[in-house]
Formats: structure tokens, sequence, C-alpha cells
């Protein structure tokens, strides 16, 4: 069976098992499904996944967190002229017209060994209280990959086990994969001779992006520049 034909398999097993959950969408697009699901409803759905035959989602491979502040925008476009080099600091402050009930999502990745076959599940949480059931108890493999989301993100899954940071230093401040996070972070760390040890400091870096570097004063910018005739050609 090719993969095309897994996933017609997937979107039947879907409409027939979901038809109660009317509030549940999906979309197929580059060979894979994505099935978007209320927050309230997650965990009565991922059960019905991984419990039903035709389903059969035994392993969820990978939970992750996504931010859609900024989402389609471009921090690389400024105002500035096409030839002004290093001048030009773009801004990544977030424009303010997101969605405050659906600035974060939670995705997880699905794998069905029975069926070979992937579902992408995706659910939207609001910006204030970021806050989605856990899937520890259906899946216990989740344990790391939730946490790992409420340390880059600020997700927070009720009713995990052990839910605190596991990449950032103790004691630190915010969740670095926010869009709204500063590049340079918010305190920087340096070792002092005096004290005989780490101190932490309020950060000294400029906050700015720079733009990849043109070259300036270019002929070739100039309007009506043409290229002079080479020896062969003047002839």
């Amino acid at each position: 069976m090719s993969p095309e034909d897994r996933l017609d398999e997937l979107e039947e097993a879907l409409e027939e098992h979901l038809e109660d959950f009317e509030d549940c969408q999906w979309e197929r697009a580059l060979s894979q499904v994505t099935l978007t699901v209320p927050r309230e409803r997650l965990v009565e759905v991922m059960k019905l996944l991984r419990e039903k035959r035709a389903l059969a989602f035994e392993q969820c491979t990978d939970v992750c967190g996504v931010d859609y502040a900024t989402y389609g925008e471009s921090e690389w476009v400024t105002s500035n002229a096409a030839n002004s080099g290093f001048g030009r600091g773009a801004s990544r402050e977030p424009s303010g017209e997101m969605d405050p009930q659906n600035r974060f999502a939670a995705v997880y990745h699905l794998l069905s060994v029975s069926n070979n076959v992937r579902l992408r599940v995706r659910t939207f949480l609001d910006a204030d209280r970021p806050i989605v059931d856990s899937v520890v108890d259906i899946w216990s493999g989740v344990n790391w990959f939730e946490r790992e989301a409420f340390d880059l993100y600020g997700i927070m899954f009720r009713g995990h086990p052990d839910l605190r940071r596991i990449l950032t230093d103790y004691g630190f401040i915010g969740h670095p994969f926010r869009k709204d996070f500063p590049l340079i972070g918010q305190v920087e760390m340096r070792y002092d001779p005096d004290q005989g040890r780490v101190v932490y400091e309020p950060v000294s870096i400029e906050p700015r992006t720079l733009v990849p570097r043109v070259i300036r004063e270019d002929s070739r910018y100039e309007a009506g520049w043409k290229p002079e005739p080479s020896a062969e050609e003047a002839e």
C-alpha cells in the first residue's frame, strides 16, 4: 500500500471515529494530516486515537510548542535603501495583531506502528494562560517533551507529575522560544575574581538584528548605469 493510500485510510478512520467531535478539524497537505483539537477535549481525543484499532497510534514521538505572535511577518523587512549597509537594524517586536486566544499551540506527533502512518495533532492555547491537560498517562514517553515545551514556551501541562525546567539554568527568567523574548537574553554572566564566583548582571549588548550585508556606494545601484563595452565590442 502506498503512503497516499494509507493517508486515505487514516482520513476515513478519522471521519468515522470523530463524528461526535464536531469541533475537531483536520487538513491534509504535503503528505501529512494535521488534526486540530480544542484544548478542553484533547485527552478524550488522544485516548481515542490510541485505543481505536483503525487508528492505533501507539507512540507519541514528540511534543513541541509554537508561538504564533509574529506569524507571517518578516524581521528582515526594513524601510531604508538597499545599499545602506550595516546601518539597518530590524525590529523583532511583535506587531500586536495576534489573536490572544490562539497565540500558542501544543503540537503532538503521533506514530501508528500497526498502520505505518503518522498524524500531527495541534491544540491552540491563549496568551495569558497557556494551559492544557497532560497526556503523560496515555504515552509515558512525553514526560520530558512536555517539560521542554514548558521550559521554552511557558506552556503548562495540567496533571504532569514533574513539570519543571529541563534545558535552561537554575533561576532562569522567562521562556527563550517565545517571540517576545530578547535575542540578547535578560542577564549576562561572568567570573568575578574579587568575589571568587560567577556573577549575573544586566545585559550590556545593544538589542538589534542586523540584516544581510550589501555593497555600499556601488555604481550598479545608480540609475542609468550601463557596463562599459569591452575592447572587442568597441572595435
